[in-house]
C-alpha cells in the first residue's frame, strides 16, 4: 500500500540531507507529467516577458535593408550593430537615461554629420546646462549617413534624456527626377561667379529641402508634437527655468523664434511669385490677421475673405536655425500642399531656396500672428550673429552671461524691430526693463 503523506514516518522531507528524497518521485509517471507541464508553462511565460522587455528597452527607428531604411520595422540589437558598427558589449555599457521630467511630447532635434561631433557636443553641453537638465527631454539626431560608434557614445553620454539616431532616406536627400540637372549646374556656376554663399554646395541645397519638407515626416518623430531645433556649434547664454514646450501649448502658440533678418534676394528670386501663385490656387489656406504686413512694407494684414496676397516681398524671415515649434503645423494639409507645390517648381536647386524663408512665409500666411512667439528672454548665438537679452534683471540675477552690446536687435540687417511693430509688442518682446 502506498504510504500516506499524513504518515510522518514515511512522508518525504524537503531537507536535502534526509535519506528519503522528494526528487525520487519525479521518476513516477504522474509526477513526471506534472513537472513537464510546469516547466512548459514557465518557459512560455519567460518567452512572453522576455520579448516584452526587449521591445520596451529598444528604441524605435528604421532598419537597414539593402542600403535603405525600412521605417515600418523596429530594429533589434543585431540590426543596430550591423547598421552602426557598435558592439553588443558597447551597447550594454550605455547607461539608461533618467526618466523624463518635462510633460510634453517634445524632442530636441539636430540635423548633423559625424564630422561635426565636436560642434554637436558644444551645442548639447550648452543646451543641457541652460535648459534640458531640468526637463530631460530626448534628443533626436538625423544624418544622411549612418552615425558612427563614437558619435553615438559621446552624444548619449552628454544627453540627460534618451537619444535617438535616424538615417535620412535617399529620396529625401537627392535631386528629384523632374529637375533639369544641366539647368542646375548652369545656375550654380552663375551664383558662384557672384560669390553667393553656399552657391556651389549641393549638400546645402539638400539640407534646405530636407528641413523644408521632410524632417517632420521621419518615423522617429511620429510620436512627438513639439521640437526645438538645435544646430551644431551654437551657444545659449541664459538659464531657461520654465518648460518652453509647455509654454507654447498653454499659450496656444505654434512657432517660436529668437532672431529675424533679411534673406539674400539672389537665392530666392522666384519664391515670392511661387508663393503668391500657390495662394491664388489655394485661398482657403490664407489666415485672417496674418503676418503679411511683416513681409510686405506698408501692407495691412489679410482680412477674412481675402483670397490673394499682393505687394513685393521685403525679404524678412525668422532665422530658422533656432525654432521651437509644433510638428503638427508642418504635418497640416496646408503646409504639405505648399511644400509640394514649391518642390515641383524646382527652386531648391535652380536657385537656392532656404528653409528659413519658406518656414516663415508658411507660418506668417497660414496662421494669425498671435500664434507666433518671439522668445525675447533667450540668449543665443549662431555665428556670425548673436542676441543677448537687454533687461537688467537677467544679468544682475546671473541668469544670463553675455554682453548686452553683442546683440542683433538693432543691426541694420535685423527685421526684429519690424516684427515688434506689426505684432504690437514692446521692444524686447516682454523683457521687463531696457537699458
Amino acid at each position: 500500500m502506498a504510504p500516506s503523506f499524513k504518515d510522518k514516518t514515511t512522508m518525504p522531507r524537503m531537507n536535502p540531507s534526509a535519506n528519503t528524497s522528494f526528487w525520487r518521485y519525479r521518476r513516477h509517471p504522474k509526477w513526471s507529467r506534472i513537472l513537464q507541464l510546469v516547466m512548459a508553462v514557465a518557459f512560455v511565460i519567460c518567452l512572453i516577458y522576455g520579448f516584452k522587455g526587449l521591445g520596451a528597452g529598444t528604441p524605435k527607428t528604421e532598419v537597414l535593408k539593402n542600403g535603405a531604411y525600412d521605417g515600418s520595422k523596429i530594429y533589434t540589437s543585431k540590426d543596430f550593430t550591423n547598421a552602426y558598427g557598435i558592439s553588443q558589449e558597447d551597447l550594454s555599457m550605455l547607461v539608461p537615461a533618467p526618466q523624463q521630467i518635462g510633460k510634453e511630447k517634445a524632442t530636441l532635434i539636430m540635423l548633423v554629420r559625424n564630422r561635426e561631433i565636436n560642434d554637436a557636443l558644444k551645442s548639447m553641453r550648452a543646451m543641457e546646462d541652460r535648459f534640458n537638465r531640468k526637463f530631460r527631454y530626448p534628443w533626436t539626431f538625423l544624418n544622411d549617413e549612418p552615425f558612427t560608434q563614437d558619435f553615438i557614445n559621446y552624444t548619449t553620454g552628454m544627453a540627460s534624456g534618451n537619444t535617438y539616431y535616424g538615417l535620412i532616406s535617399k529620396d529625401q536627400w537627392s535631386i528629384p527626377h523632374h529637375i533639369d540637372q544641366d539647368k542646375v549646374k548652369a545656375s550654380m556656376e552663375t551664383m558662384v561667379s557672384k560669390n553667393v554663399i553656399y552657391a556651389g554646395s549641393m549638400s546645402y541645397r539638400h539640407m534646405c529641402r530636407y528641413n523644408s519638407g521632410f524632417f517632420y515626416r521621419h518615423p522617429l518623430l511620429a510620436n512627438f508634437q513639439w521640437y526645438w531645433r538645435v544646430e551644431p556649434g551654437v551657444e545659449y547664454f541664459c538659464d531657461i527655468d520654465y518648460d518652453v514646450f509647455e509654454y507654447m501649448r498653454v499659450h496656444d502658440k505654434v512657432y517660436g523664434f529668437v532672431m529675424a533678418m533679411y534673406e539674400y534676394l539672389v537665392t530666392i528670386e522666384t519664391l515670392w511669385d511661387s508663393t503668391k501663385e500657390f495662394i491664388r490656387k489655394n485661398p482657403q489656406y490664407l489666415a485672417s490677421d496674418n503676418s503679411l504686413d511683416f513681409f510686405v512694407d506698408n501692407h495691412p494684414p489679410t482680412k477674412s475673405g481675402e483670397k490673394e496676397i499682393t505687394g513685393n516681398y521685403n525679404l524678412c524671415h525668422f532665422w530658422s536655425n533656432f525654432e521651437i515649434a509644433s510638428l503638427d503645423f508642418w504635418r497640416s494639409q496646408a503646409y504639405q500642399d505648399y511644400f509640394s507645390y514649391l518642390d515641383s517648381e524646382g527652386g531648391f536647386f535652380y536657385e537656392r531656396w532656404g528653409d528659413a524663408p519658406i518656414h516663415s512665409l508658411a507660418v506668417g500666411l497660414f496662421l494669425p500672428k498671435t500664434k507666433i512667439h518671439h522668445f525675447g528672454d533667450i540668449g543665443y548665438r549662431h555665428p556670425p550673429y548673436a542676441r543677448c537679452p537687454q533687461d537688467v534683471e537677467s544679468h544682475q540675477s546671473g541668469r544670463c552671461f553675455c554682453s548686452r552690446r553683442d546683440h542683433f536687435d538693432d543691426d541694420g540687417y535685423s527685421c526684429l524691430p519690424r516684427w515688434w511693430n506689426v505684432a504690437g509688442q514692446s521692444v524686447g518682446a516682454g523683457i521687463k526693463q531696457l537699458v
